[in-house]
Parts: structure tokens; C-alpha cells; sequence
């Protein structure tokens, strides 16, 4: 197979950038070249647009087009989201995937799947928020050729609604007076958590279509940074997702990175949102506002999640059939109950320090900003929140030299000294305590998996390594200018692609470099993965600390 790339890429070199064609039932995509190495398809559904009817509704799998062609040579228009100038980039009807393939990829191929989902907080992001083609490259180059794919999912309130409707009934029908004369079909509850529903439709349209880009649907491997990385998370408490893909890796988020709530403890969230559309104001605390916001323009839509972006849209707890995410992590990590696929798992060095305000503040102002992000406290719960948060700020102590970015000593970057404490706080509460819970939990139910800390130097010191500063590493696109950098990104893609051919990082192939343990409960060690220092860290650093977040996370509603 690689001979067949290499020939296209030599004999044909005068033909590198023709459109290149994939035959989608009976219609024909058309891609355009990124190089010689390398096209890419954009902008391809794999549901139907969520409009109307469809609107706060589950996906509906689209596996075919209706046209006798169809223009993929650029990217689908990203969904609705804040923080973007320019609206006309914006449109419901976003659910799309993007594919890059090595060049001269036929049918008759099969190779891997890296299937990437953006970071962003649930809010912001898109297919084309990362470009594949180098990871894509990189891959071919070292003779062992992936497919990378990415895709868009819905958004805010319209991916990830709350309130007490939504937590239960999809049936316009149905009030919350009704719920008790009557049982939800798994098809009603499924109002919530429909981010996390598109992932699934994404890697179904996988199954059903990516054979024809030259794809091996049985060997997908999820990977994503940051909120993305959280998705894949949740994933793994799908019964089903062993049959979606082979495996995962996780950039900087895990199911517990943040405290859970279920959807009707988010009520005013969705009251609010109703109250910004105009024509459905006057029913916002009715508690029957489904069917008034499906029928809203698009321009209110818009309006209306633009206004409220800033509110706590996010995955939330669905008990019950059918069920998404059923419990807190610390719950489930218990009874093992979740998907047996080997993984990837790791944080950077200093990930808080991107979240850290750079206010003054003591240990009282510390104690009311975290008792209020963690809370309210579970019922009967009140004591041991307020207790966890006295024993975290008791085991980070207002010491600059043991705060982030770590190992900086007693420089302070012009910043009170409460930013480093916060910074390591936020470092470890949200992604290291998590992370290591995670492989813990894993390795404890004999789980394959491999863990790391990023930690290769940035240009900005009061950030250290913060978060999401491995993406470019991950994905081939650091300035060109940066020889060093280029050569550890190397490193960095060949781990990943390895993973992603044979479900283990260290396949002897591209560059040097070193042995990547599996992480047991024997051998909890890391690699800490750093330009002209990637070696193995083992993975009890900040131990009491980590330890005492853990054992504090049903507190902490994790």
C-alpha cells in the first residue's frame, strides 16, 4: 500500500493537485489536494441539519447525500457560538465532518482512524479548528498512513441544554406534571447531553462511509484536548463505544475534571436562555418551552445563545434507561463500570495557570471562589465540601516555590503570590487529581493504557507549560523557524500515530526515542514528554495533595 502512495506521489507528480474523488453511494465528493502527500474532504453531513423539529433533538444519521456531486474542498460552516466576528462563518446546520487522507488512498485500502474533537468548553471550536494534514503526513512518511477525521458538534445551549424539561422528555407532549402518569421511551429522555450524542452520530457516519475514503473503520482511535478529551470520557460509560472505536487518547480532560450536576439543578440557566427569545419570553418559567424554542427563527436562536453563553452549558448527570452519563465518576471508577479500551492519558505541567485570575486573594476570598465553583454542596453534603476546601488550601499552601508554574521558585511575574497557589490548585483539581484517577481506576480493572505530563517550555514564563500547549505539538504545527520544536513534535506525532496503528506508542518506527511504558498498578509511571528530556516520571509527585483530591471528589460532586 505505501508503494501505491509513493508512486502517486512520484510518477504523478504533474497530476498532485487535481481534485481528488471518493464515490459516496451515488454521488461523488470532491476534495481538493493540501500537497503532494496529502487531501483533504470538508464539510460533509453526517446528520440531518438540527432545524425545527430536529432542534434540541437527538442526531439523525445522515450516510448519504442527495446530489449527484458534492463541493468538499473546504470546511462545513462552524455551529452557532460566541466570541466569532464574523456570523455568516456560523449556521445550525453545522453537522459535518472533515477528513484528511494520504494522497492516492483508494477503497481498496484500509488504514486507521484518528478522530479528533475539539477543546473549547463546550462553547467555542470547530472541524477546522486544527488542520491533519501534517499529523496525516507525518504518518505517511513513516509508513504507517492514518485517515485523521474531525467533525462538529452542537454547541452551548443548543449541544448541551438544561433545565428540568430537558432532563427528562423529548415529547412535546409531556409536562413535568405528566412525568408521573407516565414512563419516558429512551428516545425521550435523550434531550440532554447531545454534544456528546453527535459523537456518536460522527463516528457511526465513520462506520458507515469512511471504507470509501480508504478507511479501516475497525481500528478508530478518539482522541481530543480539553472539553473534547472530557467527550471521549463520558464515552467510555456508553456500553457501545467499544464497537465505535479501538481506542482513546485523552489531551488534558477527564470525566471529573469538574464538578457534575444533573440537568434540573440548572433551571434558571435554561429560564434565562427562553427569556432572550423574544417570541417565547413569556413562557420561559413554564416549563414547557421545547416546542416554542424549536419553532424560533435562527436569528433569535442566535441572538438568544449569544446572550447567554457565559451560563453553565455542559454535560450533565442523566440517570435512568438509556442514559448517557449516568453517575459521578468516583462512582463508576469504583465499580468499573466502563468501556475495557486501551488509552492515553495526560495534562501538562502547569494547565491552571490559564484559568487563574490575577487578583489578590486570601485564604478566606480563596475559600468563597472554591466552596462556590464546587458547589452548592450535594444534600446532607454542606460540611464536607466546605471541609475538602479547607484541607485543599491547607495542602497548598501561599509558598511561591511550590506553586505553578512549578518550579520557578520564589518568582512572582509581577503577580501576588495567590496566583501561584491558585494555579497549582486549579492544576490539580481539575486535570492532574482526575487524570490520575482515571489510570488508577483503569490499570486497577486491567485496562491497556499509557499515561504522560507535557512538559516542554513555552515562550510565556508566568504561563509555564500551560494548557492546551501540547496541541501544536500533537498536530505538527509549530513555526517552522523552531527546529528544536519541530524535532520533538516529531517525537510526539510518532507516539501518537503509533497508538493509533497498533494500540501501543513505541512501534520503532520515525524517530528515536524513548521506551513508553504501560502505566499498572505495579509501574504507575508517566513520560514526561519535553524536547531533549522526554524520559519516565513516576507518577506519585504531589502525592498527599492528589491523594487527598481524590478521596474528596464525591465532596467535590465528582
Amino acid at each position: 500500500m505505501l508503494k501505491s502512495f509513493l508512486f502517486c506521489s512520484l510518477a504523478f507528480s504533474g497530476l498532485a493537485h487535481a481534485l481528488p474523488q471518493v464515490k459516496l453511494g451515488k454521488t461523488v465528493v470532491s476534495g481538493r489536494a493540501v500537497s503532494d502527500a496529502v487531501e483533504f474532504f470538508g464539510g460533509i453531513p453526517y446528520a440531518e441539519p438540527p432545524l425545527g423539529a430536529l432542534r434540541l433533538h437527538p442526531p439523525v444519521l445522515k450516510t448519504r447525500l442527495s446530489t449527484p456531486s458534492f463541493n468538499a474542498s473546504s470546511h462545513g460552516k462552524a455551529c452557532i457560538q460566541p466570541l466569532v466576528d464574523d456570523l455568516t462563518t456560523l449556521s445550525e446546520d453545522c453537522l459535518t465532518v472533515s477528513i484528511w487522507r494520504p494522497a492516492g488512498l483508494s477503497a481498496k485500502d484500509k488504514v486507521p482512524i484518528l478522530f479528533w474533537t475539539y477543546g473549547g468548553a463546550y462553547q467555542v471550536g470547530s472541524s477546522g479548528k486544527e488542520d491533519g494534514a501534517n499529523l496525516v503526513a507525518r504518518s505517511v512518511a513513516r509508513g504507517t498512513p492514518i485517515i485523521y477525521v474531525s467533525f462538529n458538534h452542537r454547541l452551548g445551549s443548543l449541544g448541551f441544554p438544561q433545565g428540568q424539561e430537558g432532563a427528562f422528555f423529548v415529547n412535546l407532549g409531556f409536562t413535568p406534571e405528566a412525568r408521573s402518569d407516565c414512563e419516558a421511551t429512551v428516545e425521550d429522555r435523550r434531550v440532554v447531553n447531545l454534544g456528546i450524542q453527535d459523537h456518536t452520530a460522527a463516528l457511526e457516519w465513520i462506520h458507515a462511509n469512511i471504507r470509501f475514503f480508504g478507511g479501516d473503520a475497525s481500528k478508530v482511535t478518539a482522541f481530543g484536548e480539553s472539553s473534547g478529551s472530557v467527550v471521549i470520557s463520558i464515552q467510555y460509560l456508553n456500553p457501545g463505544f467499544a464497537r465505535l472505536v479501538r481506542g482513546a487518547i485523552f489531551e488534558s480532560g477527564q470525566l471529573n475534571c469538574l464538578p457534575n450536576y444533573e440537568a434540573a439543578e440548572n433551571e434558571q440557566a435554561w429560564q434565562a436562555l427562553v427569556g432572550n427569545l423574544p417570541s417565547c419570553a413569556s413562557i420561559a418559567t413554564s416549563g414547557n418551552t421545547l416546542a416554542c424554542v424549536r419553532n424560533a427563527t435562527t436569528e433569535e436562536v442566535t441572538a438568544a445563545v449569544l446572550a447567554s453563553w457565559s451560563n453553565p452549558w455542559a454535560p450533565v448527570i442523566d440517570k435512568g434507561k438509556g442514559s448517557v452519563y449516568p453517575d459521578y465518576a468516583t462512582n463508576i471508577y469504583a465499580k468499573g463500570r466502563f468501556a475495557r479500551i486501551p488509552f492515553i492519558a495526560g495534562s501538562n505541567l502547569d494547565e491552571g495557570t490559564a484559568f487563574t485570575a490575577h487578583d489578590e486573594l486570601n485564604d478566606e476570598a480563596l475559600k468563597t471562589l472554591l466552596v462556590g465553583q464546587n458547589g452548592p454542596a450535594l444534600p446532607g453534603s454542606e460540611r464536607a465540601l466546605e471541609k475538602a476546601v479547607d484541607g485543599i488550601l491547607e495542602l497548598y499552601p501561599d509558598d511561591p516555590q511550590v506553586g505553578s508554574p512549578y518550579g520557578t521558585g520564589d518568582e512572582l511575574f509581577g503577580l501576588p503570590s495567590s496566583y501561584k497557589r491558585l494555579s497549582s490548585i486549579y492544576n490539580d483539581l481539575v486535570f492532574l487529581a482526575p487524570r490520575r484517577q482515571w489510570s488508577q481506576a483503569a490499570a486497577h480493572f486491567g485496562v491497556k493504557s499509557y499515561g504522560y505530563q507535557f512538559s516542554h517550555p513555552q515562550g510565556t514564563p508566568v504561563l509555564g507549560v500551560t494548557h492546551g500547549a501540547e496541541i501544536a505539538y500533537v498536530h505538527g504545527s509549530v513555526d517552522p523557524s523552531d527546529s528544536a520544536g519541530q524535532t520533538f513534535s516529531n517525537v510526539v506525532m510518532d507516539y501518537w500515530i503509533s497508538f493509533t496503528v497498533s494500540l501501543d506508542p513505541n512501534d520503532g518506527r520515525g524517530s528515536e526515542r524513548p521506551i513508553w511504558p504501560r502505566y499498572t498498578e505495579q509501574n504507575i509511571v508517566l513520560l514526561q514528554l519535553e524536547g531533549g528530556n522526554t524520559t519516565l516520571l513516576k507518577d506519585d509527585f504531589r502525592k498527599e495533595q492528589n491523594k487527598f483530591l481524590i478521596q474528596s471528589a464525591p465532596a467535590l460532586r465528582r
